[in-house]
């Protein structure tokens, strides 16, 4: 039997696009684990897709990056990156293998063939996604077939995760949310310069613009709500076959509506600390961030009625059912003149659940084999 090692770990972590950048959840979550395991003494690499702007690191807080080229297609990113990566990393010498999402994860099968100790975190079942067309599907349907058979360990982000690979695969797996920081609110500067926001006089849809994430619901409901709140759709595209463009089209054609693009800094913190209601209408979910971040900062929330988001919630905010958009307008309507539970309480309950310290922890103690019962 293989001894435990007890002192600093050796980890690659492969899946996502690259850190730091934020494009996602699942370059948030590396971000924070790799970031916090660093300053813990572990040695931690982290293989960057190439692309993006900006310059090519090759370490960030004490973390080493290793840049693998790709192509920027969407049909063949994930396969070639994760290969390349997977390949490269053999000759590292690392104690364990952290791969991240379904589709680079079909690449863990190498590590395994040579007897290495390899982790998979499912950060949501992504083949349900309106983007995946058919054979994108398949292969994403290939790495978690992967992930169940010869993962060494497997952490999910939700309940509904859980139940779904026990079900279909008789698989165990660790439930290990994601987690938030402390929020820094910012009072109303730089978006009140750039778009004439207020402090409370505005709606918050703040995430990735692709079909799951619902936005077309919202802008549904909007329509039909008798306000002069503002929308403030903040958000960049993620290889969505022109749906980003036909909903920001239609968006635009409201001088209520706000579009600000992809944010960042001190914008994204100025956007979360004054905004009404923040609104979270997703059809799909793994863990959301974005919903995480606005509890924190106390925001009244309002999200579709999906296990992985009411999960988050607790018994604060409000709910409407999945895909309704009269009744996201009639719980908009109802949220804007009696606001949802949050503030103080809210925060202290995000805060003591969801602690990027624990799911460190968590997570370290997964990688040694400790697993927590």
């Amino acid at each position: 039997m293989e001894r435990k090692k007890t002192g600093p770990l050796k980890i690659a972590m492969i899946g996502h696009k690259r850190v730091p950048g934020g494009e996602g959840g699942v370059e948030v979550v590396v971000e924070e684990l790799a970031v916090r395991m660093a300053a813990q003494g572990h040695q931690v690499t982290l293989y960057n897709r190439a692309g993006g702007q900006g310059p090519r690191l090759r370490e960030y807080k004490g973390c080493r990056i290793i840049t693998v080229p790709t192509l920027n297609k969407k049909s063949l990113d994930a396969l070639i990156y994760s290969f390349l990566a997977a390949v490269r990393s053999l000759f590292g010498g690392y104690d364990l293998w952290h791969f991240h999402a379904l589709g680079p994860s079909v690449m863990l099968l190498l590590p395994h063939l040579l007897g290495k100790r390899t982790v998979a975190t499912v950060h949501g079942l992504d083949w349900q996604r309106a983007k995946w067309g058919g054979l994108g599907t398949r292969y994403l349907q290939l790495g978690e077939r992967v992930i169940a058979r010869y993962a060494d360990e497997v952490i999910v982000l939700s309940r509904g995760v859980q139940e779904y690979f026990w079900e279909t695969y008789g698989r165990k797996t660790t439930l290990i949310p994601n987690g938030v920081n402390l929020p820094q609110p910012l009072p109303p500067r730089l978006i009140r310069e750039e778009y004439g926001l207020e402090k409370g006089r505005y709606i918050l849809f703040l995430a990735r613009i692709v079909p799951e994430k619902g936005l077309h619901y919202l802008l549904d409901a909007f329509e039909k709500l008798d306000t002069d709140c503002k929308l403030v759709i903040a958000g960049g595209d993620s290889h969505s076959g022109g749906y980003c463009e036909q909903v920001l089209a239609r968006a635009a054609r409201d001088e209520r509506v706000v579009l600000t693009g992809f944010v960042q800094g001190e914008k994204k913190q100025e956007l979360f600390s004054n905004c009404g209601l923040y609104v979270l209408p997703s059809d799909i979910e793994g863990m959301p961030i974005s919903l995480l971040e606005a509890m924190s900062y106390g925001a009244p929330c309002l999200v579709s009625d999906i296990e992985e988001n009411t999960q988050v919630l607790g018994s604060y905010g409000a709910r409407f059912r999945k895909g309704d958009p009269e009744d996201l307008r009639r719980a908009l309507a109802q949220a804007l003149t009696q606001p949802p539970p949050a503030g103080r309480e809210q925060q202290e309950y995000i805060q003591r659940e969801y602690s990027w310290d624990r799911v460190v922890e968590e997570t370290l103690a997964l990688y040694r084999g400790n697993k927590q019962e």
